[in-house]
């Protein structure tokens, strides 16, 4: 007798569709202080291992979402507005995109060849 005679293998098993929400907070609820990754399963119905999945998916933004964070703030007093600081005379300063160089007297032309090299390359 075979397999299939015993069994009936015509049903198609049929899987659960989650949504990101939902999943979100299920890797929330399991990230918080001192919860249990299989008691949240269970609460929510789900495999353990999908909820391991899910973690390294939404990871700390899931909890971080549903988590209001307090950052902490000083207040000063007013103060006044510093100038940008200016070159000395014998300084040459070099913008390229993405970068600023100012070369004192004291550079070496070599390594400054170096320098433009390696940001050239970038």
């Amino acid at each position: 007798m075979s397999i299939s005679a015993i069994m009936d293998t015509s049903k198609r098993v049929r899987r659960r569709i989650w949504s990101e929400a939902l999943k979100r907070e299920i890797v929330a609820a399991a990230a918080a202080p001192g919860a249990s990754v299989s008691i949240v399963a269970r609460r929510y119905d789900v495999n353990t291992n999908l909820v391991f999945t899910w973690r390294k998916l939404y990871g700390a933004d899931a909890a971080s979402a549903l988590t209001p964070h307090l950052v902490p703030v000083m207040v000063t007093a007013d103060q006044a507005a510093t100038r940008p600081m200016t070159p000395p005379a014998d300084t040459i300063e070099i913008e390229l995109p993405g970068a600023r160089l100012r070369v004192g007297p004291s550079v070496k032309a070599a390594a400054l060849r170096l320098v433009l090299d390696a940001l050239a390359r970038r």
